[in-house]
């Protein structure tokens, strides 16, 4: 069975490999090293906020205080409303995602190994990532109307085209001689695609995941945004904060957003960045 070897992709010898695999482990920065320069800019980012507010600049419906924020949080916390619609965001994130992710290394694959498919729908595929996603809005209340379909489809077309460029971009970018050598010891077909094509271009694929989610998440929250009668995701409370003129809430809600998109971020997509990098040997690079 052929497998994709890292450092035929890479286009180095399985000599610099193990040469790169005895690198010290303490290479690594350390946890302070690491997270201290975000805690202070967070830090000093709150203290400004407080600060701004404290001294009345703008008046408190236009910049409430930390406290008033922290107030409104806790009270929707505790009547059932803020958990609730960040499992509905999160349960139609994941769904549109999924769709977005399965079709989008389908046809990434097809693209770079199909030359005219690439010189026909690779230009509009580059084309329609520059498309905003809200555009897709419209689209999707004529054609399903206002429903769950309508939001997943907007969350699918923004994130479909990210991940489709992600991954013919990686397939591309393999060493003629990854292929050359995978053809010789009897690599073809489907098994080509699945041993050597979709290990060696796991860095990219990565990286292509990880930024389809940030496509999706913020298609998701303006699909909520527009589609106030389906049931309440965290876009919906923004937009009520939004309605009801509500600085505390709209600001509140905004730094849910931010946190739970910049949770899965870390919490999945860079540990396993993290991984593929040292299989690869090109962490740090």
């Amino acid at each position: 069975m052929i497998v994709a070897d890292p450092s035929l992709a890479r286009g180095t010898t399985p000599g610099a490999k193990r040469a790169t695999n005895t690198a010290p482990e303490n290479a690594n920065p350390s946890f302070i090293r690491r997270f201290a320069p975000q805690v202070l800019f967070y830090a000093v980012l709150f203290a400004g906020w407080w600060i701004l507010a404290a001294r009345k600049i703008w008046p408190p419906y236009l910049l409430p205080p930390p406290q008033d924020v922290w107030l409104f949080l806790q009270s929707a916390l505790q009547d059932g409303t803020l958990l609730p619609a960040i499992g509905t965001s999160a349960l139609r994130g994941a769904v549109g995602y999924g769709v977005a992710l399965f079709f989008g290394t389908l046809m990434g694959l097809l693209l770079a190994r199909v030359k005219w498919l690439d010189e026909t729908v690779g230009s509009t595929v580059v084309g329609l990532q520059s498309l905003p996603s809200i555009c897709w809005f419209p689209l999707a209340l004529i054609w399903f109307g206002l429903n769950e379909r309508a939001v997943q489809f907007v969350v699918v077309m923004g994130s479909l085209f990210a991940v489709i460029l992600a991954v013919r971009s990686g397939v591309r970018s393999l060493s003629p001689l990854t292929l050359r050598a995978a053809r010789t010891l009897g690599a073809t077909g489907l098994k080509l695609w699945i041993y050597v094509l979709l290990p060696a271009i796991l860095p990219a694929f990565l990286s292509g995941m990880r930024q389809g989610w940030a496509f999706a998440w913020r298609s998701l929250m303006a699909a909520e945004l527009l589609s106030q009668s389906l049931k309440a995701g965290v876009g919906h409370l923004l937009s009520t904060g939004r309605d009801l003129n509500d600085m505390s809430m709209v600001l509140g809600m905004i730094g849910v957003i931010l946190l739970f998109g910049l949770a899965v971020d870390r919490v999945l997509f860079a540990p396993l960045e993290r991984l593929v990098a040292r299989r690869w040997g090109t962490e740090g690079a």
